[in-house]
């Protein structure tokens, strides 16, 4: 086992217990659809974490070609996926009432949400740079207008209750996302 694979457990199973923190929640919903209140904003934002905890975890496999590992690094990229996973729990409660209404829970931890998302978004400005700086992957020509983007709209769905604006910023915030990922060398890693 390399020391990336060893110290990659940890962190896989971080990220793993958010995966599977969203599809309980989904299948919850599932199960008490006739009862809970379902917000479309909701399961739109559910999808986009999945698919960031996904695109992450992929991402972070250019850090197996650093051939020695400080604790620093370690905790950095550990801080990343305990981020990654507090937005996945942010997402749904622990227990969903029978009469549970998403579009309130949603708007009452948008602060929460979207600070944190933010957090995570900080997170991986140093980590982008690391990347780059030593020589893992090269930095992608639209990173900065991208997280410039990605960063304010967070800040905005975190002080506004504006339904337009929540529906608005999930939908762009998926495409951004695939946009971003179909424009970098993130879609593709080479072993």
């Amino acid at each position: 086992m390399t020391l990336f694979e060893y110290l990659g457990v940890l962190i896989s199973v971080v990220m793993g217990l958010g995966i599977t923190h969203l599809l309980t929640g989904v299948s919850k919903v599932i199960q008490h659809r006739d009862t809970v209140r379902i917000y479309w904003v909701h399961i739109v934002w559910t999808a986009n974490i999945l698919l960031y905890i996904v695109v992450i975890w992929w991402g972070l496999f250019w850090w197996s070609k650093l051939p020695e590992w400080s604790f620093f690094e370690f905790l950095f990229v550990t801080l990343y996926a305990i981020a990654l996973f507090l937005l996945a729990a942010l997402l749904y409660p622990w227990d969903i009432p029978s009469d549970f209404d998403f579009m309130e829970y949603f708007l009452e931890n948008r602060v929460w949400f979207f600070g944190l998302q933010a957090v995570a978004w900080c997170i991986d400005v140093p980590e982008t740079l690391l990347k780059a700086d030593m020589g893992l992957r090269d930095l992608p020509q639209h990173y900065l207008f991208f997280f410039t983007t990605m960063f304010s709209l967070c800040l905005v769905g975190a002080f506004t209750r504006n339904r337009r604006y929540h529906g608005f910023f999930a939908v762009f915030w998926l495409f951004a996302l695939l946009s971003y990922l179909g424009t970098t060398t993130l879609a593709r890693i080479a072993a």
